[in-house]
């Protein structure tokens, strides 16, 4: 495994797509080859870098969008072979669909004269042998890393449990140290912390996370020095958390894990070209989607009474309120006694096309006038009401440090954890949003971008 964005990201899925993107210019290559095998002269101009290049890279990156798409890069969900040939088939399906979009869009991309074909053809038996070659080839030559959790409290309990859902990372979860007794449920006790260098050399660990609550004066500091200069890999819980779930584990965090951890950097570089991006979308996006809106305009008109937009205040960067714009989804009288409510999975206010805007995330591109406007970003933590904020901040600590950055029309809590409707919900967001801010960059904000394209593809919103 290695560290992307300071997530612990597998590197197998990162061979997989490094081999298929290989894969997929070779089948070109030879789809070519045998499509004019007869005319060597044609063959020459066909693939000539001043054509071939343009062609196989919109082909290269059209394809791995399919693949990602259809999670077929999603090693930590356990799936049968027939599911990812059928995954395969569908993911190369949809790339020949948005192809010949594509295609009659921008005619020069065309990669034609049945070469795409005999390419997808080739390409659905490469990738399935290959992909059943090298999962066999990692399971008999790549050692696992073996790991042992020290504590066997709630912070080792919820260590344990993150190793054990990240099954795509490849790690030996050896078992727990126990530090003053106690032990984690369903999970192997290797021994007291007291004979630390002994237990390492006997289950042959390469990695100690240290989940105690109280550190002090538990820590057999002398012996975990000589087993790091060692080459054995220790690190604290709350770093572990955030590398394995992609948040920041609030139950035990302390302020000093905020001051002294790394992260947080704000570049004033980052900040201008994120502002220009922003400036860049929100135009693009209103002439783009325009059509679109003035669709749902109607069709929200139609189907209820009252205006097609709705206003409503949130609090934005630095606590400044501002009026965010969106699409109507519910009724009018939805909050006729004038108390917010949070909304609700299967809301019985939500309109019949309101429910279709929320599923495909439709209701949010009215914020595209927000954005222009300085109110929010692309992306960032999502804008809540001062009624909430002011219940959220009294109840959930560092709540306040999201009004850091502007608010974004997506999130990385909105792409990771499902629709808020509590304080609880609030609680396990702010996780995200803190390791956002914590990890904040462009191309952490490509990614996030990137899964909100899929869930409104797929309409996973809510």
């Amino acid at each position: 495994m290695i560290l992307v964005l300071h997530r612990y990201t597998s590197l197998r899925a990162l061979l997989l797509m490094a081999s298929e993107a290989l894969l997929i210019v070779l089948c070109l290559f030879l789809a070519a080859t045998l499509r004019f095998w007869d005319e060597p002269t044609a063959l020459q101009t066909y693939v000539s870098p001043s054509n071939f290049f343009l062609q196989s890279l919109t082909v290269l990156v059209v394809m791995q969008m399919c693949f990602y798409y259809n999670d077929l890069y999603k090693l930590s969900e356990r799936i049968s072979r027939r599911e990812e040939v059928v995954r395969l088939g569908q993911a190369l399906g949809a790339g020949c669909i948005l192809l010949g979009v594509l295609y009659y869009v921008i005619p020069g991309l065309l990669i034609g004269r049945g070469v795409l074909l005999i390419a997808v053809a080739l390409l659905l038996i490469a990738v399935s042998v290959t992909r059943f070659g090298l999962e066999r080839v990692w399971q008999h030559t790549i050692a696992k890393p073996r790991v042992a959790v020290v504590g066997t409290g709630q912070l080792a309990a919820a260590v344990v449990e993150a190793i054990e859902k990240r099954s795509d990372l490849g790690l030996d979860l050896a078992g727990t140290i126990r530090v003053n007794g106690g032990a984690v449920s369903g999970c192997h006790d290797l021994g007291e912390l007291d004979d630390l260098a002994s237990l390492v050399a006997h289950n042959n660990l390469s990695r100690i996370v240290i989940a105690l609550e109280d550190q002090r004066g538990n820590l057999p500091v002398r012996d975990l020095v000589r087993l790091r200069v060692q080459g054995i890999q220790i690190e604290d819980a709350h770093t572990a958390l955030a590398a394995l779930t992609g948040r920041v584990w609030l139950n035990a965090v302390r302020p000093s894990w905020f001051i002294f951890s790394g992260g947080f950097h704000r570049s004033r570089w980052v900040g201008i070209m994120k502002r220009s991006i922003d400036l860049a979308s929100g135009i693009v996006g209103l002439v783009v989607f325009a059509p679109v809106m003035a669709l749902v305009a109607l069709a929200i008109r139609l189907d209820s009474k009252g205006p097609a937009l709705y206003r409503q205040v949130r609090v934005g960067m630095r606590d400044k309120p501002f009026e965010l714009i969106k699409f109507r989804s519910m009724r009018l009288d939805a909050e006729s006694g004038s108390v917010a409510q949070w909304a609700q999975e299967n809301d019985p206010r939500v309109t019949r096309v309101g429910g279709f805007l929320r599923k495909y995330r439709l209701d949010e591109l009215p914020q595209f006038i927000n954005i222009l406007r300085g109110d929010m970003s692309l992306v960032g933590p999502r804008p809540e009401r001062p009624m909430f904020v002011d219940q959220l901040r009294e109840r959930i600590p560092f709540y306040d440090e999201r009004h850091s950055v502007r608010p974004g029309v997506t999130g990385w809590a909105q792409v990771e954890y499902k629709y808020g409707s509590s304080v609880e919900d609030a609680y396990h967001k702010l996780e995200y949003d803190l390791f956002y801010l914590k990890n904040l960059s462009l191309f952490f904000d490509f990614m996030i971008i990137v899964r909100t394209v899929g869930i409104v593809i797929f309409g996973a919103g809510q």
